[in-house]
């Protein structure tokens, strides 16, 4: 029997604009351990989003056109009805949190309201309850009474988590949670979020563009670029050993502390084309390498191995 909480396979994700199907996630697989962390990383417009809103059909992908086969926990949901998925959103099932806290919650409600509409315990013991989940993400009991606007970014995003807790998720999708954070606070919310998993046996998708993120927290990470997963590994061999040219090209343009100038930084020229341009490998016309007609023109087909990269040159060295 499989430990994978999540198996993804051969994804796909297209939506309807100017009466042409456009394809957004183009054969993405992967798997997610239970209780591990995994990171989904690549620049903004890589599909990253895209593919976890779209696993369980959140808007505005709730009417997009998907194929391949998605299994949680060993059951098969992207054939799920619309109530069904609600079920699997809820009790026990896959919890989201994005990365705008403010845009989430509703502010014209107190915390505790909002709070309300996802508890399904005792209202003898609801009170309590949620003073008690509060303090777990490390807020006081006063914030109930408080409105959206009264929060500070962190503690908004501390809400967010709250709320996604009450249904006792077994697989949390952090959507670049710490986006609007600063360094001390992404820090704060990373080991929240480490420690939910130790405590909880929960399995967490961390959807990022930062690397040094990744390479703290996370186990596994898929790098994605032009709705593909382009290279899949363990963390620490990802970073010590990445093979295809995007993840290095990600890697060479972290920051370092060690005497870098600003003249010294790395970028990956070029940008990520948009959707309708994508055709075979999309990192065609932005790679360093000797790439070849073969790569622009044909995709290999999606697999999952202990280290696995999409990329023919370097399969071939």
């Amino acid at each position: 029997m499989s430990n994978n909480i999540l198996e993804v396979r051969d994804f796909h994700v297209s939506v309807t604009k100017d009466k042409k199907q456009l394809e957004l996630v183009r054969g993405v697989s992967f798997d997610i351990p239970e209780g591990s962390f995994f990171s989904l990383v690549g620049e903004s417009g890589c599909g990253k989003s895209v593919t976890s809103m779209s696993l369980t059909r959140l808007p505005p992908f709730d009417q997009a056109k998907l194929s391949g086969e998605v299994s949680f926990a060993g059951k098969s949901i992207i054939s799920l009805k619309p109530d069904e998925l609600r079920a699997l959103r809820g009790e026990g099932g896959i919890a989201y949190i994005f990365q705008d806290p403010i845009s989430a919650l509703n502010p014209v409600l107190k915390v505790k309201t909002q709070l309300l509409e996802v508890y399904r315990g005792s209202r003898a013991n609801r009170e309590k309850e949620l003073a008690q989940l509060l303090q777990s993400v490390g807020l006081e009991e006063r914030v109930l009474n408080a409105y959206p606007c009264e929060l500070s970014g962190g503690m908004a995003q501390r809400v967010c988590i709250a709320m996604a807790m009450l249904s006792k998720p077994r697989l949390l999708i952090a959507d670049e949670p710490t986006t609007a954070l600063d360094v001390i606070m992404q820090q704060k919310l990373l080991e929240l979020l480490s420690e939910l998993r130790a405590k909880l046996g929960l399995s967490i998708l961390f959807i990022t563009h930062n690397l040094g993120l990744v390479a703290r927290y996370s186990e596994y990470a898929a790098v994605m670029y032009g709705g593909r997963v382009v290279e899949l590994a363990p963390v620490q061999e990802l970073l010590s050993n990445s093979l295809h040219p995007y993840t290095q090209g990600l890697l060479k343009a972290v920051p370092s502390i060690e005497g870098t100038t600003v003249d010294e930084l790395h970028t990956i020229p070029g940008r990520v084309p948009p959707p309708a341009e994508w055709k075979g490998c999309a990192f065609f016309e932005r790679c360093p390498h000797s790439a070849t007609c073969d790569c622009k023109e044909q995709l290999p087909k999606p697999q999952i191995t202990p280290h696995y990269v999409e990329c023919r040159r370097m399969n071939n060295e």
